[in-house]
């Protein structure tokens, strides 16, 4: 921090790994707590934030009093949102009970009246129950003297080599009309973000590996290796030879349709199939959403098998100092749940430029 300049203190709730704490800390701001349960995600955090004191409870036990003394800039966080989610049609309905931990986000900004808000969701809230419930949670912010602006955003317009949506509201109590920050001139692709990283096998599991040194290094690669000097966490998942079988059908940009009728006997109604599954990336466009890529069995756009932790971690925007803790399968849930943080950056760097 610069000498006579006022640190801008931020509290993250609902932290998970710390996408939105990474991006906020890059714009400038001192993450002083976070608030996050579940056990792996509270690791990676305190991992990678080290000046942050980490607080793994439910929400719902931590009191806001913990905070009072603190002159809060910024509160942010996204609750969990399977509720809202457009592509969860068991428990997308009123009653899921983590369509409540809204409420939870309301009771910190109301008891500790920080200058602004961030609340995070997916796109899926807008459209909700007929919007009420979007509707419902913006008056809730007026009444507690917010003002509110909100949009969905595109993480591939913000230097993320990724097309992922996600649903924001900023909310200020200074009367200010926030605009969120215009979309980049430039696209980063799935080749730009991961071609410099090594070449693996299926099931590989090396904890440290050099870079490729016989290509040329995008703007981008070289953003997420600043801090780094090797390629870290080659996890893949492995899958079976029949599953890699498939894969060498696939051209980029392909998905399960190319796989021949031999190789799919077990599906017993493909039109079942939703056409995200065994997707091949494609490097000269962003990658299409990661959040369950294990599951989705997204395919590396040159080599047959998955990706690798580094891989959906770069296209994420985490840079590749950027560890994460626990089994490959919590780091997987982890990396898929993230908000990337070069897309937090600049809302974060918006929000601060009202200041100046």
């Amino acid at each position: 921090m610069k000498s006579g300049r006022t640190s801008k203190i931020g509290i993250d709730i609902f932290s998970g790994a710390g996408g939105l704490s990474l991006g906020a800390e890059w714009a400038g701001i001192t993450v002083r707590y976070a608030i996050e349960i579940d056990e792996n995600s509270a690791k990676t955090y305190s991992k990678n934030h080290p000046n942050t004191q980490i607080i793994r409870q439910d929400i719902s036990n931590v009191e806001t009093s913990t905070f009072s003394h603190e002159n809060i800039f910024i509160l942010f966080g996204g609750p969990p949102c399977q509720g809202f989610s457009v592509s969860n049609r068991k428990t997308r309905t009123v009653e899921n009970e983590n369509n409540g931990l809204f409420k939870e986000f309301l009771r910190f900004v109301d008891d500790l009246n920080p200058e602004w808000f961030l609340f995070e969701n997916v796109e899926g809230l807008v459209n909700f129950d007929k919007g009420k419930t979007l509707r419902y949670i913006l008056n809730q912010f007026k009444k507690i003297g917010y003002k509110t602006s909100e949009a969905i955003l595109y993480a591939s317009d913000y230097g993320v080599p990724q097309h992922r949506n996600r649903f924001f509201i900023v909310g200020n109590r200074n009367d200010i009309d926030f605009d969120f920050p215009p979309p980049n001139d430039k696209i980063i692709t799935v080749g730009e973000a991961i071609n410099d990283l090594p070449i693996i096998e299926n099931g590989a599991h090396c904890d440290a590996l050099p870079y490729r040194n016989d290509i040329e290094l995008s703007d981008y690669s070289l953003l997420m290796r600043r801090k780094s000097n090797k390629s870290t966490q080659n996890y893949v998942s492995r899958n079976a030879d029949y599953i890699i079988e498939r894969y060498k059908y696939i051209k980029q940009g392909q998905n399960w349709r190319s796989i021949p009728e031999f190789l799919m006997t077990n599906y017993k109604n493909k039109n079942n199939c939703h056409s995200g599954i065994y997707k091949r990336l494609e490097e000269d466009k962003p990658s299409v959403v990661i959040s369950n890529y294990r599951k989705n069995m997204l395919i590396h756009p040159w080599q047959d098998r998955g990706l690798s932790v580094r891989e959906a971690a770069r296209l994420q925007s985490f840079p590749d100092d950027f560890v994460f803790e626990g089994t490959i399968h919590y780091i997987q849930q982890q990396i898929g749940n993230a908000v990337p943080p070069l897309l937090a950056e600049a809302i974060f760097k918006k929000i601060l430029s009202y200041g100046k």
